[in-house]
């Protein structure tokens, strides 16, 4: 049996997403061959930014939607972040390990709007996988990792069935759920899965939190120019939705997002795509001077649960950088 390790970005739709193409193309590769997977989440946060190389224990292990890692047990890699590398070194040994050839088995594409597609892209190009079957999967995993969405309102809403998946998914998506969903979105429609009475039992008391949330982005927002800031330093927030604000401040171009849960204080920063304003800044770029990451639109930053005074200051800081 051929022992499959996926670590992929964690409590993410993108993530959970990108482990079940991951496996359909591994099923591809090797037909007839029995498989067993073992799902990781991954997630950023305070001196824990990369892959522990403890876990890859298979005779394939994968990191997906997620930072690389130089591990030599390492023997696949899709990620889609531009800030997919921490230190230069790292940059180099992906491109050394990802040279082009019928072998290569290491892909990064900084344009992609989720690792969803870009696994399918590269399944179906390189592989031969037949993705027509994952067609809702690819479209919903693209529409929300990159908040192309037709409108903010839908985001906030969150009417749609996926949707609520996607708010179990933030809210519940560790190991032992990935473990368990992955096998069933290989079996299961996306949308009939999402409409699935667990699911909406799982998500039932998160809409509660999620209309809650927005109270408090009205309660603690300020504008500055085409800034919106929201310090919930205050409240413990174990997720939250950059998206809020643009529905709530439509002409707003930026926000800047501090929450704080029992691990860590979080400063989440965003562009909004429906904004009359141009971008005119590299969030990923910002991100990645403070330790964090994440695309030219959107990322974050992770501190300390205990730096709370550190946190407002690179908020405050950040928020006064995207005014200008």
């Amino acid at each position: 049996m051929r022992h499959v390790v996926v670590a992929t970005h964690g409590h993410c739709f993108d993530g959970m997403c990108s482990a079940v193409m991951f496996t359909r193309l591994m099923r591809h590769i090797h037909p007839g061959e029995e498989l067993s997977f073992t799902y990781r989440a991954q997630g950023y946060g305070p001196g824990s930014n990369g892959v522990d190389p403890a876990i890859f224990t298979g005779q394939e292990n994968a990191i997906l939607d997620f930072r690389f890692s130089q591990a030599p047990q390492l023997t696949w890699y899709f990620d889609h972040h531009v800030s997919a590398f921490p230190s230069p070194a790292d940059r180099l040994a992906y491109d050394d390990r990802a040279k082009e050839g019928p072998s290569r088995t290491m892909f990064h594409d900084g344009g992609y709007g989720s690792c969803t597609k870009l696994i399918a892209d590269i399944g179906r190009q390189r592989f031969g996988l037949d993705v027509s079957g994952d067609e809702e999967l690819v479209r919903w995993a693209d529409m929300i990792d990159s908040a192309a969405f037709p409108s903010a309102e839908m985001a906030v809403a969150r009417a749609e069935p996926v949707l609520h998946l996607m708010t179990v998914v933030e809210h519940h998506g560790g190991d032992a759920f990935l473990q368990t969903m992955v096998p069933r979105l290989l079996e299961e429609p996306l949308v009939e899965l999402a409409k699935g009475k667990d699911v909406e039992e799982a998500y039932a008391p998160l809409a509660a939190q999620h209309e809650g949330y927005v109270e408090l982005v009205k309660k603690h927002a300020t504008v500055r120019g085409p800034v919106v800031v929201v310090d919930l330093g205050s409240v413990v927030v174990d997720v939250g939705a950059k998206v809020v604000t643009y529905s709530l401040w439509a002409e707003s171009a930026y926000s800047v997002v501090l929450s704080c849960s029992p691990s860590k204080c979080k400063i989440s920063i965003g562009y909004n795509p429906w904004s009359p304003v141009e971008r005119r800044h590299n969030i990923a770029a910002i991100c990645e001077r403070h330790g964090g990451g994440g695309h030219p639109v959107v990322g974050a930053i992770s501190l300390p649960a205990d730096q709370i005074d550190r946190a407002r200051k690179l908020t405050n800081e950040i928020a006064e950088e995207l005014a200008t």
